[in-house]
């Protein structure tokens, strides 16, 4: 159980990694209003911090997120308006959270040991990598208690195929850890002993690569998918052109053509 005086997200920093845990396990993990604003200070002081290159969102407990706090929704409904104003709150504070991950400067991995549903499933999916033990399992239950996962399903429907993401915003059924990987919500599935090891073996390799290239290469994956085609190709080949005047593609290609390591520019 999180004591009163423990920290929502807990920060562990493991050279140029920095890992955000959530501290809410009696909780399973929910998102309430104060675990959003916790993570999103994390977040937000992360990008500011020249010294981090890659970030893990991990949680604490035997569920990774068992989506937005009911208990703490349902007690809305003694507002004078039904609770639509809460609830509009609500989901604007975690639509900003999501966006916040897509749009981070930072490579950001979910490490998720347990259960991943509803909004939990949507912050898997936020991500830019997902690691996931083989006993994890991810679900938009919603239709199953009357609430449609719509926002979960922004993030699944540019993740998983459409019938992918149909089928569990449609059954709200579990998927394994495996369905997850075929259908594309997670990149790797280990197993749980060597969840935490194998999540920081692929961060660090993602930190050691120059980061100036890797915030542009982010930033610009996200963007040209929201393109036409020609527009896509329009816009990317302005950025690599912006990139090949960069100092680490210039010392990178003198490396490759050298055949000696390259000397990565301090940023």
């Amino acid at each position: 159980m999180t004591k009163a005086s423990e920290p929502l997200v807990q920060t562990n920093r493991d050279g140029a990694v920095l890992r955000l845990l959530l501290n809410r396990p009696n909780a399973r993990n929910a998102l309430n209003e104060a675990l959003m604003r916790a993570l999103q200070d994390a977040l937000d002081n992360a990008a500011k911090d020249k010294t981090i290159r890659v970030l893990i969102i991990a949680a604490e407990g035997p569920a990774f997120c068992a989506g937005h706090d009911l208990k703490e929704m349902t007690a809305r409904r003694k507002d004078p308006d039904g609770g639509k104003a809460a609830f509009a709150r609500l989901f604007s504070q975690c639509s900003r959270l999501m966006q916040t991950i897509v749009r981070h400067p930072l490579p950001v991995i979910a490490q998720v040991q347990g259960v991943a549903t509803a909004a939990g499933c949507q912050l898997v999916a936020s991500c830019d990598l997902a690691v996931a033990s083989s006993q994890a399992q991810f679900a938009t239950p919603g239709v199953n208690i009357g609430l449609f996962c719509s926002t979960p399903m922004v993030a699944l429907s540019r993740n998983l195929s459409r019938k992918a993401a149909m089928e569990m915003l449609l059954t709200g059924q579990l998927f394994s850890a495996d369905d997850a990987r075929a259908n594309g919500l997670v990149n790797r599935v280990v197993a749980p002993a060597l969840l935490d090891s194998e999540t920081m073996t692929l961060a660090q390799l993602i930190a050691s690569k120059p980061a100036a290239t890797v915030k542009i290469g982010k930033e610009a994956f996200y963007k040209q998918l929201e393109l036409p085609l020609s527009q896509a190709y329009d816009y990317a080949s302005e950025i690599m052109t912006m990139n090949m005047l960069n100092a680490e593609a210039n010392e990178g290609i003198c490396a490759f053509i050298e055949k000696r390591d390259p000397n990565w520019p301090k940023s």
